[in-house]
């Protein structure tokens, strides 16, 4: 076995990306057709669409208001009355948040994955997604969820 300071130029691995010695020589998209987006992408632009509508006409109301959205819901054996279930299996859970010396913000969850097993397709989805935050908010700031529609 020869050591590293006796080896040949040639031997060994080669530092280049491909078999031609070239690495990507331009854009693998043009620049005119959009680039694909993930399943969580596209659910993120859904929720963030709905937010952005109930944000602009309740904007003192959800001013302090965090959403997120996690993949799967945690595994508990009970839930809580926070949390929007079908059946056994959560949608989204409202975490009412905690006023005084260590202030937690209200914070609405959607559940991803559930949602979207739940959809036929991206326009079920959305629809399902927008009626989810409405019922979430609905709950939220206490009032009736076609006040909020």
């Amino acid at each position: 076995m020869t050591s590293p300071e006796h080896r040949r130029p040639g031997s060994g691995r080669r530092n280049h990306r491909d078999r031609h010695g070239r690495g990507l020589r331009g854009r693998l998209v043009p620049a005119t057709v959009p680039l694909a987006r993930t399943k969580a992408e596209i659910f993120d632009d859904l929720v963030l669409d709905t937010v952005e509508t109930l944000e602009r006409r309740f904007a003192t109301e959800l001013a302090g208001v965090e959403f997120a959205v996690e993949d799967v819901p945690p595994d508990l054996n009970v839930y809580d009355s926070d949390v929007l279930e079908d059946g056994e299996v959560p949608l989204a859970r409202l975490l009412p948040g905690r006023p005084g010396r260590q202030e937690v913000p209200p914070r609405i969850v959607l559940y991803r994955r559930p949602l979207e097993f739940r959809a036929m397709d991206r326009e079920d989805l959305a629809d399902l997604v927008h009626d989810v935050i409405i019922e979430q908010v609905a709950n939220l700031l206490g009032v009736d969820p076609d006040e909020l529609a």
